[in-house]
C-alpha cells in the first residue's frame, strides 16, 4: 500500500496517515479472522464471502474426504460437495462438463485433455509412491524378469500409468507391447482375473496390487520406480479460478490437503485405520504398502520439471499409437496456486 505524501498541511497529513493506519489494521483483522486462509487473491476475500462458497470436489474412495476428516482438517469456512469418482478420466470429464471444481489423477488423463481446449487446468502436483505400481506374476509362474513376459497373458489398464510403465519396461528388455498377450481390464476385473489364474502377470497400481499379494500370493516382478515420475496431478476448473471467492477457497483447500498429507506420513497407523474403514482393505495391507513406499506422499507447487515429465508421457503415448496425434501439454498448466503451496 502506498503511504500518502506528508508534504501537506500537518492536519491533512495526519488525517491521511490515520486513514492509512485504519485500513492496514482492518486488513490485518480480516487476515486474522480468516487465519485458515494461507493465501489471498488479488482481490481481498472476506470470511463472510467464503461462507457462501461451495466447492464441488472429487475424491477417490478412502481419498481426500477421508484424509481431511482423519487429520482433523475437514471443517472449512466454505461448503464442500464431495463426489466420489474412482478414475482420473471421470474427474476430468466432470470438470469439462462444468460439474466439478477440483479433481485429481495421474499424468495420463490430462494428456488426453490436452488434445482439445476445455475447462481443465493442472494446478498442483501430488508426489506419490512408485512401489505400489508394479508388474506382478502368479506365484508359480516361471516369470522372473520382464523379458519372461514374452508370449504371456499380461493384464493392464489401458491408457493409464500401467500402460505407460509396461511399455517402458518391455522396451528396456528389447520387447514391445505386441510381444505379449495384452488383456485390458479395469482394476477390479483384473483382480478377479488374476485370482482365477486367467492372467500370467498383471500390471496394476494401488490397493489391488497389494490385495493380489496378500490374498493370492502375487510376486512383484518389477515396480514402476525409475519408469514413472511419481507425479499425480491435481486438476482445477478454469471457471472456478476466475471467481475470486472460489479461487480463495480452492487455495485454502489445497493447503489443507497438503497439511493432511503430511499428517498421514507422520501417523501411518491412524491413516491406515481411517482408510481401511472406507475401502475394506485390511490395515496390515495398507501398512505394508506404507513401509514399502519409494517416497513420502506430499502436495507441492508446480515446477518446470513437472511439465517436462508430463510432455514425455504425451510423447510416448503418441509414439505407441495411444494418441492419434502429438499434443502439447503446457497450456494446461496453471501456477495460480504456487504461492499458497510454497507459503
Amino acid at each position: 500500500m502506498r503511504i500518502p505524501s506528508l508534504k501537506r498541511r500537518p492536519e491533512v497529513a495526519a488525517t491521511a496517515v490515520d486513514e492509512t493506519r485504519r485500513r492496514v489494521v482492518q486488513a490485518g483483522a480480516a487476515v486474522l479472522a480468516s487465519s485458515a486462509l494461507p493465501w489471498a487473491s488479488a482481490q481481498a476475500v472476506a470470511p463472510a464471502d467464503l461462507s457462501r462458497a461451495t466447492l464441488r470436489v472429487a475424491s477417490y474412495k478412502g481419498g481426500w474426504n477421508t484424509l481431511l476428516k482423519a487429520a482433523g482438517l475437514a471443517t472449512t469456512p466454505y461448503q464442500i460437495d464431495w463426489k466420489e469418482f474412482n478414475s482420473g478420466v471421470q474427474h476430468i470429464e466432470a470438470i469439462n462438463a462444468g460439474a466439478l471444481d477440483l479433481g485429481s489423477g495421474s499424468e495420463i488423463p490430462a494428456v488426453f485433455a490436452a488434445r482439445t481446449p476445455g475447462r481443465v487446468r493442472v494446478i498442483a502436483v501430488s508426489k506419490g509412491d512408485l512401489n505400489n505400481q508394479a508388474v506382478f506374476a502368479q506365484k508359480e509362474a516361471p516369470i522372473k524378469s520382464i523379458a519372461d513376459l514374452k508370449g504371456k497373458r499380461v493384464g493392464y489398464v489401458r491408457a493409464t500409468t500401467t500402460h505407460y510403465f509396461l511399455h517402458k519396461m518391455l522396451a528396456e528388455a528389447g520387447l514391445s507391447l505386441q510381444d505379449v498377450q495384452l488383456v485390458s481390464l479395469s482394476p477390479a476385473d483384473g483382480l478377479s482375473a488374476f485370482a482365477r489364474g486367467d492372467l500370467d502377470a498383471w500390471a496394476i497400481y494401488g490397493y489391488n496390487g497389494q490385495l493380489a499379494r496378500t490374498k493370492y500370493g502375487a510376486r512383484p516382478v518389477k515396480t514402476s520406480l525409475g519408469y514413472l515420475s511419481g507425479n499425480f496431478l491435481i486438476y482445477g476448473n478454469a471457471d472456478t479460478q476466475a471467481d475470486p471467492v472460489r479461487q480463495a477457497a480452492l487455495a485454502d483447500l489445497l493447503v489443507r490437503v497438503r497439511k493432511a498429507t503430511a499428517w498421514s506420513v507422520a501417523h501411518p497407523e491412524k491413516w491406515a485405520e481411517a482408510q481401511a474403514a472406507e475401502t475394506r482393505v485390511p490395515v496390515d495391507a495398507l501398512l505394508a504398502l506404507f513401509r514399502a513406499r519409494s517416497q513420502d506422499d506430499r502436495i507441492k507447487a508446480i515446477d518446470d520439471a513437472d511439465i517436462v515429465s508430463h510432455q514425455d508421457v504425451a510423447d510416448v503415448f503418441s509414439k505407441i499409437g495411444v494418441l492419434d496425434a502429438p499434443v502439447k501439454v503446457s497450456p494446461l498448466w496453471d501456477r495460480t496456486f504456487d504461492k499458497a503451496l510454497r507459503a
